[in-house]
């Protein structure tokens, strides 16, 4: 597929990273010279200095032959700009990223469309929506769905005391009769490893298991996590994720909100009505302990500095709070963050490549998702009539080293894979894999 994408930040460059890693033809533009050097010396794609709203940079980048352009410049008004003229100048698809979720509304769909602008991103509103999901199963560090939640893929750290420690994969099997949940990962250190019957589980491992949501208490209890229910909140930060997140869970969850800023608190009190809005510096640890930090369920920071975000964390994980999210923008940070005691994170870039990336795979691949931190892919395929994957069991098919197929959803219902299992044409199949495999894996549902 051929595709141009406009901006060289981090989204433009995490997304031109792992397309061009697929064989795609990626041309990037941008106005700033440094960005592009920086992704010339790590990827393969094609650069061009200039502005992605000029006529002739468009032109230059053979705008009218290809597939889809993708605008993720840091400025909205750029961003729409481009993808109108990219239209008009012949381009198939286009995306543009968005700050302002008005622009979202059903009823303006048509109108952006009518414009030129296939599809909209709000990085912002994804985020919270990742939040949501992570506050729902809180014991979770990362939560995937695939067909509306009938297959899940749940990240979850090891404790000292959870059952499976010091056993091996073959041990665990046998003990537990692990037949309705696959761990498809671990993830130790810096090093994500796809576990082999000998593998032994270590604490602090951070283990990834495809399930059914029938069976999400029964790993809780093996991984020694408890159900926590999640009844009382604080959100430090009412930017536009802290907003978002809080109009998600405010009629279901208590929750408290912290704003440094005396006019957004006022914006915030007037916005959300059943929110409790605190003006205050949320690094004060006087101030947390005054709003009874130590009776919260879950703590979410969410503010515009990744720093204040992960030393807030930390300090509620220290005063006894079950769950902490942070946001972490910068993505040097995220190897860091899974190494020093964060449950989980957020990263609004990361997550919006990921969406956009949804819109330029093959034909055979229904999704993908990176984890944070985490140098693995998660990849939704379907089984074609005369794909590889169907014509033997799982275990005599040779399958890749570096990935693992984890489940697979038939008839509407999810299913894990065990040896036995033969893979039949329509079937939706979650395959784990880390880089090197992805190209192989592939071959197999051709």
């Amino acid at each position: 597929m051929k595709i141009i994408i406009a901006g060289a930040g981090e989204v433009g460059f995490h997304l031109a990273k792992q397309l061009s890693s697929e064989a795609h033809d990626i041309t990037v533009i941008d106005i700033n010279p440094k960005q592009l050097q920086q992704l010339d010396s790590q990827t393969e794609v094609l650069t061009i200095n200039g502005s992605s709203t000029s006529i002739d940079v468009l032109k230059n980048a053979k705008v009218d032959k290809i597939d889809l352009l993708v605008s993720v410049t840091s400025t909205e008004a750029t961003n729409i700009n481009t993808a109108i003229l990219a239209k008009k100048l012949g381009a198939g698809k286009t995306i543009a990223r968005v700050e302002n979720d008005e622009y979202l509304k059903k009823d303006y769909a048509e109108m952006f469309v009518t414009l030129g602008i296939d599809h909209l991103i709000y990085p912002e509103e994804l985020a919270a929506n990742e939040i949501v999901k992570l506050i729902q199963r809180a014991a979770a560090t990362d939560v995937l769905e695939f067909e509306e939640g009938k297959l899940m893929l749940i990240g979850l750290k090891l404790d000292k005391q959870a059952q499976v420690i010091r056993k091996s994969m073959r041990q665990a099997s046998e003990e537990y009769e692990i037949q309705d949940f696959r761990i498809v990962a671990i993830h130790r250190g810096i090093k994500t490893i796809i576990p082999s019957g000998d593998d032994i589980f270590l604490p602090n491992d951070q283990i990834f298991v495809i399930t059914t949501p029938d069976r999400i208490k029964e790993i809780l209890k093996i991984s020694g996590k408890e159900e926590t229910k999640i009844e009382n909140i604080m959100i430090l930060g009412g930017g536009k994720i802290g907003r978002k997140t809080a109009k998600l869970l405010e009629n279901e969850i208590n929750v408290k909100l912290i704003e440094s800023d005396n006019e957004k608190t006022l914006d915030l009190a007037n916005d959300l009505q059943k929110s409790l809005i605190i003006q205050g510096d949320g690094r004060d640890i006087d101030l947390l302990a005054q709003e009874a930090i130590v009776d919260m369920d879950a703590f979410i920071s969410v503010t515009e500095d990744a720093e204040t975000n992960i030393i807030t964390s930390l300090m509620a994980k220290h005063l006894g709070v079950s769950k902490t999210v942070a946001l972490v923008d910068n993505i040097d940070y995220i190897p860091l963050t899974q190494t020093i005691g964060l449950d989980s994170l957020i990263n609004k870039k990361l997550i919006a490549a990921n969406n956009i990336s949804r819109f330029v795979r093959k034909e055979n691949i229904i999704s993908i998702a990176t984890l944070q931190g985490i140098d693995a892919e998660v990849f939704e395929y379907v089984a074609g009539e005369k794909s590889d994957v169907t014509r033997k069991p799982v275990k005599n098919l040779n399958f890749p080293k570096n990935a693992i197929i984890g489940g697979y959803i038939r008839d509407g219902k999810g299913l894990i894979t065990v040896g036995n299992t033969q893979i039949q044409a329509g079937d939706k199949v979650v395959v784990f894999a880390l880089p090197g495999a992805v190209s192989k894996v592939e071959k197999y549902f051709k």
